[in-house]
Formats: structure tokens, C-alpha cells, sequence
């Protein structure tokens, strides 16, 4: 079934083909200044499953390092998806319609989290980045 989801003001639409994968809360000061809360919540998705259905043209890119960065909404500033190479690389979980079927599966970089944030108990978590697999 595919997960479809929009920018806030709902001029841009997406649609995606595949299942998500690697859900993840991201706590680092970056994170939060993109999303503007306390934390991110991101899945993977391949970038051929991923198309926009509405509204491609106004997007605006940030790469925020090399090769890496945000799309998000030109005129409500939604955050929509991570892009590796200019490519989608994976989903902003806020944006998606309805249930997008994944779960945090951890949080990570929860040692330099806001210190106002209370985490819940018995998550999986990393100070910073997860090990390598």
C-alpha cells in the first residue's frame, strides 16, 4: 500500500511505493533546529519508490553537508525529506497521512538532547550515532 504524505500548507504531495525502513528519533541541536522541536523522526526510503505527486517546484534544498541535507516546503517551510546526491534518502514521519506502518526503532545523539526533554523509559538509545551494523 502505498504512504503518501504533504507539507503542512499542502501544496506539495509525495507518494511512496516501498516499506520504510530504519525508524529513528534523531536528539542532536541539528535535528532539532530543522524540525523545530525536540527531536526528528526519520525512516529510510528508496529512491526510486519515491516520486512527488504536487508542488515539486517549490521545494528548496539546504545541504547541510556535503552530499547530504533537507526538502522542504517554500512557502510553509515544512520539512519533507532527507536527500543524499539530491536524491530522497528517507522521510520526515510528521509529514506522512495516516499510519506510515514503522516504529522508532531508537533514538540517537540523546546525549546532547535538549535538557528540557524528558525520554521515555526502556527505549533503545545512543549518546551519539548508532554502531556500526
Amino acid at each position: 500500500m502505498a504512504i503518501t504524505g504533504e507539507c503542512f500548507c499542502g501544496s506539495i504531495k509525495y507518494q511512496y511505493d516501498g516499506k520504510l525502513k530504519d525508524g529513528r528519533s534523531c536528539h542532536c541541536s541539528r535535528c532539532r533546529k530543522a524540525f523545530s522541536s525536540q527531536a526528528s523522526s526519520y525512516a529510510l526510503v528508496e529512491p526510486t519508490e519515491f516520486r512527488w505527486l504536487q508542488g515539486a517546484e517549490l521545494l528548496t534544498s539546504f545541504e547541510s553537508m556535503p552530499d547530504f541535507g533537507f526538502q522542504f516546503c517554500s512557502r510553509c517551510g515544512s520539512t519533507l525529506c532527507g536527500i543524499h546526491k539530491g536524491q530522497p534518502h528517507g522521510i520526515t514521519l510528521g509529514c506522512v497521512n495516516g499510519d506510515p506502518d514503522i516504529d522508532i526503532g531508537y533514538h540517537l545523539f540523546v546525549g546532547s538532547k535538549a535538557k528540557w526533554e524528558v525520554l521515555p523509559t526502556g527505549i533503545i538509545s545512543f549518546d551519539g550515532a548508532p554502531p556500526e551494523s
